[in-house]
């Protein structure tokens, strides 16, 4: 442990520690010491957890791996220093601390999501350039409900009633929600997440919280634990907050937008701008790597079958790589504003995407344009909503991903291998369940 993790821990009086690793869904994995155990576990090596978790599903199953070994794999866990934060809403004095994988040679486990996006971040640092990122996230509060064959409902606010209408930049509808995000920013403060703008979005109850730009694997941490603030302050409130992309038949999906640019690691001068504030040579070449690439990382930014009814009403989801200014029906807009703060909006991802993988994707796609100099399609300037370039199921996407040969030696070719395994089993876990539809229409027609 570092002298600045451990004062950090003894200025807090930590007396529990939540070792946090993610995993390919982006769900935080583990273990809870207390925190002398844990500084003298970490003094020996000792922290550790199977290699497997990392071909672990969302539903908690294993399956054979071309990768992972199942026999022998442990894997260390070592903190990163700048990566502990407050537990806020815990009574007793606790740090989550985000931790990284390391094999026992010292190696960094290259399967592991937040390895990815480092792995991708080095590259453009190799170019001289830091990867800069600001996410917006969507969600929705609904109704707590133990039967999953339940559509889900709104929750009443302080005013006893639950919104039937879309709100979208409704203060009021916010305001009914009051107690929650008061709470919600409390616990932000006390974490240093650098959380910005609060809205309603189009849907019942559906939020938008946006995060202040700043380095990508920061971003990528605080956007997890921000997803689980959310969840567990909800719970604190006797309501659920979810991030599905496509939680309610008749609402709007929810997205993750990436605000992304390139930055000169010499002097911080973003590089999507040339001194006369003209769009650069490598904001069009990053752009033409978005366009050329982002394809065959979809299943990246869309991983559940449930990620793609996101698109089918489009609803501001756009499904293409056209991009445009301020055009928010195409994949790729770039918001009209000062040159200095020139970027390109990722609107594909949806909320319930990896953060740490729809980012080192983005910015895998960004490099690949710089180092090939690829040129961009020409702006879109009319709407698009009926434009599709993007695959449209999740079975197509990992197809897509298959054929990505450049784009699988960016994120890794052991980790893409992974990716798949654990994507493809859960398509396969979706396809045994009967859904509501099918015994709606083809039990008595067919």
């Amino acid at each position: 442990m570092t002298q600045k993790l451990n004062d950090w821990l003894a200025e807090r009086k930590i007396t529990e520690v939540e070792c946090l690793v993610p995993d390919i869904a982006g769900i935080p994995r583990g273990k809870i010491l207390p925190a002398e155990k844990y500084k003298r576990v970490l003094e020996g090596n000792d922290l550790r957890l199977p290699e497997y978790v990392f071909g672990q599903t969302v539903t908690g199953d294993y399956h054979d791996s071309d990768v992972l070994n199942a026999a022998v794999g442990d894997v260390i866990l070592k903190p990163d220093e700048n990566a502990a934060y407050l537990v806020p809403w815990y009574s007793e004095p606790t740090a989550q601390i985000i931790h990284d994988a390391y094999y026992l040679d010292e190696t960094e486990v290259t399967v592991a999501p937040r390895s990815v996006l480092k792995r991708v971040i080095k590259a453009l640092n190799d170019k001289g350039l830091s990867a800069v990122v600001a996410p917006e996230l969507e969600f929705f509060l609904v109704s707590q409900s133990s039967d999953p064959d339940y559509p889900l409902k709104t929750p009443p606010g302080r005013s006893g009633r639950a919104e039937t209408g879309k709100q979208a930049y409704g203060i009021d509808a916010v305001n009914d929600f009051d107690p929650f995000f008061e709470d919600v920013y409390d616990h932000c403060e006390a974490m240093g997440l650098d959380i910005d703008t609060l809205v309603h979005e189009g849907g019942a109850a559906q939020m938008e919280i946006n995060f202040n730009h700043g380095e990508a694997l920061m971003l990528a941490d605080q956007a997890l634990l921000f997803k689980r603030t959310v969840r567990q302050t909800a719970l604190n409130h006797q309501i659920h907050a979810t991030f599905m992309a496509k939680p309610m038949q008749h609402q709007p999906g929810s997205s993750m937008h990436l605000h992304c640019s390139v930055c000169s690691l010499e002097d911080g001068r973003n590089m999507f701008s040339n001194m006369s504030g003209e769009n650069s040579e490598t904001f069009r070449y990053a752009l033409g790597g978005l366009q050329r690439y982002l394809g065959g990382g979809m299943a990246l930014m869309a991983p559940y079958v449930n990620s793609y009814r996101r698109f089918v009403s489009t609803y501001d989801a756009p499904a293409n790589v056209a991009w445009g200014i301020d055009n928010r029906t195409v994949g790729l807009r770039i918001p009209a504003g000062d040159y200095r703060s020139r970027r390109i909006e990722n609107r594909v991802p949806g909320a319930d995407t990896n953060p740490y993988l729809s980012i080192a994707l983005t910015f895998a796609c960004i490099l690949l344009g710089i180092e090939e100099k690829i040129e961009p399609a020409k702006p879109m300037v009319k709407e698009s909503d009926n434009l599709y370039t993007l695959p449209r199921n999740l079975d197509m996407a990992l197809d897509s991903l298959d054929k990505a040969k450049k784009l699988k030696e960016v994120l890794g070719l052991d980790f893409v291998t992974v990716f798949n395994e654990v994507k493809r089993a859960e398509a396969e876990a979706f396809l045994e369940v009967i859904s509501p539809w099918e015994r709606e229409y083809l039990l008595l027609n067919v």
